[in-house]
């Protein structure tokens, strides 16, 4: 199947909106393998696991607004990055009052 071939993130329409179980958050620091240390708008800092096929598909910077799946144990402290939001994206969940600005 493969990549689809996109020339800009302007092009991308997807996107993926919390539900109640997830949370918004800012990569603060990449910490090697396939762990980052993100601050989430809960006030919590989770060090998350990026998910297996997201990690061969996606780049991950610091800065970068991504959706964050807390795990049932370890809720405050652990976590998995399934989505990352392109820069379009996150404007559009600033005007819609999602993301908090911080």
């Amino acid at each position: 199947m493969g990549k689809k071939k996109v020339l800009s993130e302007k092009d991308l329409r997807e996107m993926v909106l919390p539900s109640k179980n997830d949370v918004l958050g800012v990569v603060q620091k990449m910490l090697g393998f396939d762990r980052v240390m993100v601050k989430c708008q809960d006030g919590n800092i989770r060090v998350c696991r990026i998910r297996g096929k997201m990690k061969r598909r996606t780049w991950i910077r610091e800065g970068d607004i991504v959706l964050v799946s807390p795990w049932d144990f370890q809720r405050e402290e652990r976590g998995e990055i399934f989505w990352r939001y392109t820069q379009n994206q996150v404007d559009e969940l600033k005007q819609k009052g999602i993301l908090k600005v911080e």
